[in-house]
């Protein structure tokens, strides 16, 4: 009897249904060994040699493969193919072969990119050996995330607020959030008109169009006030239109790759709301249960056999016509990505989409129809638009106007197919990060014709501070930074809500003050730490461990002794005051102070400006000012789940049951 080990019982249970005679197939539930929780477990003086210990709750789950491994033939480490699958391998190997009877030479690794009977044979055929420079990889992470949390946190403790937490990736996220809002609290906005015409041809029945104002006398037309822009409008109120050019020409759009972790997760965000961590969770389940490939890869390689797949699947369903005559293929832009990944894809085009619903649910099936949707869209034919830019000349101005009209749908077939409305086609275009096609066709016309004029209208506007990022735009930011990793987004996102440092309302993030003044203290004293570059120059030099070009310690050693320099300096600095809001009322208890809200490890709460003197607390509850939607009679709170989600419910809760994950606009929206 053969031993294969694996992460999780789901892993486990659809292994089983190809691995069937022979073999044993059981579950490490995650990781087996780690670093200490009540100490550095680092050994800084002696090349940070790291103080592993057995997981106290993984006690019975070690002892079982251990009794497992005496009795294998051979033992084959299963686990996901990436840097944390490696080092639960690792570490697995290295608690059984503590055992007599479980010798070195019965181990072997094997790696599949999907949970698949071809995939899984092909493996055992080809077993290796544990990869320790992506073990080396991980454990440098894990180091320099322990040197940095163990500890910056105490510090913060001391010079922030107690229960506080910094982290090499997390702390510089906090910051990309205070940073936009600084941006936003700074920005002045400055007010500028828009100027347009609407025109006809000097035809019976003829449709009209519109053109804008461009150019005024050969210069880029800038119009920032009301008085030019009532100066401009006379002027074209008088002017004679001609017509001064018609360009076409034939837009050819292919189709955008195949999803990658960073872009499966910015469209499940931007498509569904799905938080990064709800993205991953899907994902993994899909992956378990054999539906996709594994989904933390940042390559956007596919094999020759799943682009053949696709190939007949597009021909027999939509017709040669969208088929290219060449197969797709996509460079990955990182220069460190595996080329032995693959993009994440469906392992069969030819599912049952009930059945997959049965196993993994509704959400775990729309995330399934969206990998295979963009899937399939990767090895289809362009789309084809027909484009018309038309400029007008009315005395000094220059006007445009630009029409554009499908000929060749290609590729967007799929994403038109399931358009219901205008909104939802938008966004299924927002999901493959490509500007929507307005279909508007433009009259004919010929240079030098002219153009009736119908009405000049203009709007007065003003330039917008940037947008508070998304968990789509953050994700974006992180990568194009070289800020973590894909794998790291979903976890490091969810620390600092968790943490209080920052906030989601209507899908964008605020920073809190707790947030704010972290952020400041970090800065100040640790600018290494909360530095884009440097953060981004760390993730390369781990990425370099994991393909051999670096050794693990140097890199710890080259960062450890300017912190360990950073540590001392910031030992005798000021402690740093959190801004509170006052609610405008006095300390009910105290009478003296104000009552202010503060932030705690679970929340917001109402307190005395005069603590630690006055012990005044109570819980504070968010009103919106608007009335519930369900009863009419209790007020719409803001409130918070159970794992920390925040929501709209009312006030009267129990008596009243309403809740929405949307703030409310007279209706209840979004029904939980």
């Amino acid at each position: 009897m053969d031993l294969v080990i694996v992460e999780s019982p789901t892993k486990a249970r659809t292994l089983s249904r190809f691995l069937k005679d022979g073999y044993q197939i059981m579950a490490s539930m995650g990781h087996v060994r780690d670093l200490p929780k009540s100490e550095l477990g680092v050994d800084v003086k002696n090349d940070f040699a790291p103080n592993y210990q057995q997981l106290v709750d993984k006690e019975k789950v070690v002892a079982d493969l251990i009794k497992a491994s005496r009795k294998a033939k051979e033992i084959y480490l299963a686990t996901d193919p990436d840097r944390e699958g490696e080092a639960i391998a690792y570490h697995v190997r290295y608690l059984l072969g503590k055992s007599s009877k479980s010798r070195n030479s019965r181990f072997a690794r094997i790696t599949f990119h999907e949970i698949t009977k071809q995939a899984i044979e092909e493996a055992l055929k080809h077993p290796g050996k544990i990869n320790l420079q992506l073990v080396d990889a991980q454990q440098a992470r894990r180091i320099l995330d322990r040197l940095v949390g163990y500890n910056l946190s105490p510090m913060l403790w001391r010079k922030v607020r107690k229960g506080l937490s910094a982290g090499r990736v997390q702390s510089v996220t906090v910051r990309l959030i205070v940073d936009r809002e600084k941006e936003i609290e700074a920005f002045k906005p400055e007010e500028y008109w828009i100027i347009r015409a609407e025109v006809r041809k000097f035809t019976v029945h003829s449709s009209q169009f519109t053109v804008d104002l461009v150019k005024i006398e050969d210069k880029k037309a800038e119009v920032k006030n009301k008085k030019a822009a009532e100066k401009i409008v006379k002027d074209l109120e008088k002017a004679a239109y001609i017509v001064d050019s018609v360009n076409k020409n034939q837009i050819s759009q292919n189709p955008p790759p195949p999803y990658i972790t960073s872009t499966l997760q910015r469209a499940a965000s931007n498509l569904f709301g799905w938080s990064s961590k709800k993205t991953m969770r899907e994902a993994q389940r899909l992956y378990e249960c054999g539906y996709i490939t594994y989904h933390r890869t940042d390559s956007v390689n596919l094999a020759a056999m799943a682009i053949n797949q696709a190939r007949a699947f597009i021909n027999e369903n939509y017709g040669k016509s969208y088929l290219p005559e060449k197969p797709r293929f996509y460079k990955t832009r990182s220069k460190l990505a595996q080329e032995a990944h693959e993009a994440i894809r469906p392992t069969k085009l030819d599912r049952d989409l009930k059945k997959v619903e049965k196993r993994v649910g509704a959400a775990g099936s729309r995330l399934y129809q969206l990998i295979k949707k963009r899937f399939l869209a990767c090895q289809m034919a362009a789309s084809l638009t027909d484009k018309t830019v038309v400029e007008v000349s009315a005395d000094k101005y220059l006007l445009r106007a630009v029409g554009e009209m499908m000929r060749f749908e290609g590729w967007r077939r799929l994403y038109q197919q399931q358009a219901t409305s205008n909104k939802q086609q938008e966004s299924n275009h927002e999901a493959c990060n490509l500007k929507l096609e307005t279909n508007f066709r433009l009259p004919e016309l010929k240079q030098g014709e002219k153009l009736q004029l119908i009405k000049v209208l203009s709007g007065q506007k003003f330039t917008q501070p940037p947008d508070r990022y998304t968990e789509s735009t953050l994700i974006k930011t992180l990568e194009k930074l070289g800020i973590g990793r894909p794998s790291t987004y979903a976890p490091t996102i969810s620390t600092i809500q968790n943490r209080h440092y920052v906030e989601k309302q209507e899908g964008k993030f605020y920073p809190t003050q707790v947030g704010i003044a972290v952020t400041q203290f970090l800065q100040k004293y640790f600018q290494e730490i909360m530095d884009y570059d440097f953060t981004a120059q760390m993730e390369d030099d781990l990425d370099k461990i994991a393909l051999g070009k670096r050794k693990w310690v140097p890199v710890i050693s080259e960062f450890y002794k300017p912190f360990a320099s950073q540590l001392k300096g910031a030992k005798d600095a000021k402690r740093i005051k959190i801004q509170v809001e006052k609610t405008g009322n006095k300390c009910p208890l105290c009478e003296k102070g104000d009552e202010v809200i503060r932030i705690g490890r679970f929340g917001k709460f109402l307190s005395c400006s005069r603590f630690p003197d006055c012990k005044y607390t109570k819980t504070y509850i968010e009103e919106t000012g608007m009335s519930c939607p369900g009863c009419k009679e209790g007020k719409v709170i803001v409130r918070r789940t159970r794992k920390g989600r925040q929501f709209y419910g009312c006030s009267r809760y129990p008596e009243c049951k309403w809740a929405s994950w949307k703030k409310p606009k007279g209706e209840a929206e979004s029904k939980l």
